[in-house]
């Protein structure tokens, strides 16, 4: 394969990768038009009867986390863009290539812990009565991609 054609793959992998790690963090606490996020989020303020210091608790989680996921998704394209200009630059799979796709993939990681991580406090804010529809919602969310 050709260098050309292998930067090219690689730009392609590393924006494929992108694209899944947004479409996931959207599908667990993104806005889908609920008013309160994801499905994880309709669930929770839809369908479980959540006392008023849950919802509170809730809706201080959603906040954080909405903070962390934006800054976290301008990095990504911060990191596409560093991308973009490697691969103008290099014309190649270069060290400029793999640095900025090793970049890309870390903010990816992070996003993807720090979406975890608002699931599992999510989680704790409930009853053991409550649980078992979240944990459905998560594996759904996790193994059906969004419409």
């Amino acid at each position: 394969m050709s260098r050309t054609r292998w930067t090219i793959l690689v730009a392609i992998v590393a924006f494929v990768a992108a694209l899944a790690g947004v479409l996931a963090g959207r599908t667990i606490g993104g806005s889908h038009g609920t008013g309160h996020g994801g499905e994880l989020h309709a669930l929770l303020h839809d369908h479980v009867q959540l006392t008023d210091e849950q919802t509170r608790a809730l809706d201080a989680l959603e906040e954080r986390y909405a903070t962390r996921r934006a800054a976290l998704q301008a990095q990504m394209r911060a990191d596409n863009a560093r991308l973009a200009q490697a691969i103008a630059a290099e014309q190649d799979d270069g060290p400029r290539v793999a640095a900025a796709v090793d970049a890309s993939h870390r903010t990816m990681g992070t996003l993807q812990k720090a979406t975890l991580a608002h699931v599992f406090a999510m989680r704790r804010l409930l009853r053991p009565e409550q649980t078992p529809a979240f944990d459905r919602a998560v594996t759904r969310a996790l193994t059906h991609p969004a419409q």
